[in-house]
């Protein structure tokens, strides 16, 4: 079982170009609810990864001391809630570390409609999603969203019959994720060398643009606020569903992927070099000029 490759034509499908009538809220406004005082590069490479993937503005809200250092990084950066046509949650913070009242602000999220994806420490609260909802974890990541479905509950006793699915294979890979949309009833972004995208529909899709070089610290945070800036744009020119976010996610991978590329001198093939994830988030621009240009 082969997933459709999803190319720079792809995204450019889903991304939004501008036009003289726009302004900052037609092009999307996303809201990070990310990082924490033991984490807070989360929020900085989060919100990095938004600004630069093309919404029109960008708000980060939590704890004062780690808004200071998202200020610091991006002083355009609205740190106060109100209009939001797409959320992130969840990058840079410990669901076991997280208080009753975190809790309960990360619920009313995911309960309010809009469109949200979920990352990280907060994976496990997805199932409370009452909107548009698209999960992102790395293999080790998954079984947080599948236990509270209903799904892998024998992992919690020692074995883990997950790990050993998701080793045996991109076709069993594909099969896991598709599986843990239906459950969800939402979209799920398996991160791998071979990111694969599933909706609850049964589309699907993989995002082979990356490089192995994107296996650092923080890239994973940029993802995330690059797919809350695409979904965030879509969602601003009309209601969309779990397949729209996919391809939204779908073409958040793409553009980061190929950021990361760039980033690392390896986009015509060359061998490359070690990059960080604020250099892919400073390639994000230019990998969506790409994805453009390949429509035109």
């Amino acid at each position: 079982m082969e997933a459709r490759e999803w190319t720079a034509a792809d995204a450019a499908s889903v991304l939004r170009m501008p036009t003289a009538a726009s302004h900052k809220y037609s092009r999307g406004v996303v809201s990070l609810r990310t990082g924490s005082t033991a984490y807070p590069g989360a929020a900085v490479l989060g919100v990095e990864g938004a600004a630069r993937g093309g919404a029109g503005m960008v708000r980060w809200i939590g704890d004062p001391d780690v808004a200071r250092l998202v200020l610091q990084r991006r002083p355009e950066i609205v740190t106060g809630e109100g209009r939001t046509d797409a959320w992130v949650i969840g990058s840079g913070m410990d669901a076991r570390a997280r208080t009753d009242e975190e809790r309960a602000t990360l619920v009313n999220v995911l309960r309010s409609g809009a469109p949200v994806v979920v990352d990280a420490g907060a994976l496990d609260l997805a199932a409370e999603a009452r909107g548009p909802v698209v999960v992102t974890p790395h293999d080790g990541e998954l079984k947080e969203v599948r236990i509270p479905l209903g799904l892998g509950v024998d992992d919690v006793e020692g074995d883990d019959p997950l790990a050993d699915r998701l080793r045996r294979g991109f076709e069993e890979r594909l099969l896991v994720a598709r599986e843990t949309a239906v459950a969800l009833g939402g979209a799920v972004l398996l991160k791998g060398a071979a990111t694969i995208v599933a909706a609850p529909t049964g589309w699907f899709a993989v995002v082979r643009a990356g490089t192995p070089w994107l296996a650092t610290a923080g890239t994973g945070d940029v993802l995330a606020g690059v797919i809350g800036a695409v979904a965030a744009a879509v969602a601003a020119a009309g209601p969309l569903d779990a397949e729209d976010l996919a391809k939204a996610a779908a073409t958040g991978a793409w553009l980061h992927g190929h950021a990361a590329r760039l980033a690392a001198g390896a986009a015509d093939g060359a061998a490359g070099h070690p990059i960080t994830a604020l250099e892919v988030a400073a390639h994000l621009p230019q990998a969506y000029g790409a994805a453009l240009s390949a429509a035109s």
